[in-house]
């Protein structure tokens, strides 16, 4: 089980967009990366066309999940994320108030 789920709230712990908040629109779990939104922009030039001028575009680019930190939905602090065996199906839980973490659809 990955520990990142799309729609978590995550905090970005390094980087140009260090401190802030944000969604997880994508995961790319070979690549141990995520893509938040609104966050880690870069501009993307696109050359003019046949009839379509060219532009500049902002377009997020992946962030490794090392610089990341999901914030619990109970206690609204950043926290790391373990998980409870014990019960089938496994579930998430924050490391630091132990309330299980579940996945906002």
């Amino acid at each position: 089980m990955y520990k990142f789920k799309l729609n978590d709230q995550v905090k970005i712990t390094s980087g140009k967009d260090k401190g802030q908040t944000g969604k997880i629109i994508q995961l790319l779990p070979k690549m141990d990366k995520v893509v938040v939104e609104d966050k880690n922009l870069y501009t993307r030039h696109i050359k003019p066309a046949a009839g379509k001028p060219g532009s500049k575009t902002k377009l997020p680019r992946p962030i490794p999940t090392a610089n990341i930190a999901i914030i619990c939905p109970s206690c609204q602090k950043t926290t790391r994320i373990g998980f409870d065996i014990t019960k089938k199906p496994k579930l998430r839980i924050c490391r630091r108030c132990g309330q299980v973490i579940k996945s906002i659809k």
